[in-house]
Formats: structure tokens, sequence, C-alpha cells
């Protein structure tokens, strides 16, 4: 496993992060504490706490934002969530994505959806 400060997305797998955070969680005995229903109700907080850094931001504003620190603590805290929710449920993070991404692209085929922000439902 790669040590702290060497991660990058171009080098590191998601088994290894996962690998990662179970590893971060075991040493702390906190499995007993991430039941799904916990998990998902601080995914929901870390968002708000993400949410809250472009409150009232035009979206060029939050452009400009996003390159922040603080932000990407965020953002890191939901996706740590996120893989944690995964680890403690069993489900395949990457089998999960490629399925939903498969539905997506039935929902919202390229034809219908290019530059096109309304809900499947509405094209």
């Amino acid at each position: 496993m790669k040590s702290e400060g060497t991660m990058s997305d171009r080098e590191t797998t998601l088994l290894e992060i996962k690998s990662r955070v179970l590893e971060f969680v075991r040493v702390r005995d906190w499995e007993r504490f991430h039941s799904p229903k916990n998990l998902s109700m601080a995914l929901a907080a870390e968002a708000a706490e993400l949410m809250e850094h472009f409150l009232w931001d035009t979206p060029e504003a939050s452009i400009e934002r996003a390159e922040n620190e603080a932000v990407a603590d965020e953002l890191a805290d939901i996706v740590i969530y996120a893989i944690e929710f995964a680890n403690i449920t069993g489900i395949d993070l990457s089998k999960a994505i490629e399925n939903k991404m498969a539905k997506n692209a039935e929902k919202y085929p390229v034809e219908k959806a290019r530059g096109n922000a309304l809900k499947y439902t509405d094209l």
C-alpha cells in the first residue's frame, strides 16, 4: 500500500483506496458505528458541508471557490464515507458504477440529452 501523501488518481486503484479506508476504520474500531444508516446520514451531512461553501455564489464564483483545500477536504469526506459504505455493505463499487452508468445511458441517450439539462422523464 502507498504511504501517506503518495496517492494520485493516475496511479492509485479503487481497491487500494478501499483497503486504506478499511484499515483506517479497523485500527480505530469504528466498524461497529458504521451501519448503512449511520454512513448514509454521514454522507448527507458531508454533502451539506460541501454545499455550504457555495451558498449564494454565482455559477462563476463557485468555479473559483472550488479550487480550495477546504472544498477538496469536504469532497474527500464524502468519497471516504461512500467507500466505507461499500466496504461495510459488500457493494462492489466498480460494478455498481458500471451498472448505474449503463442505466443512465439508457435514460439519457446522447441524441436527446446532449447539451440538455432536462430530467430523463422530460426528454
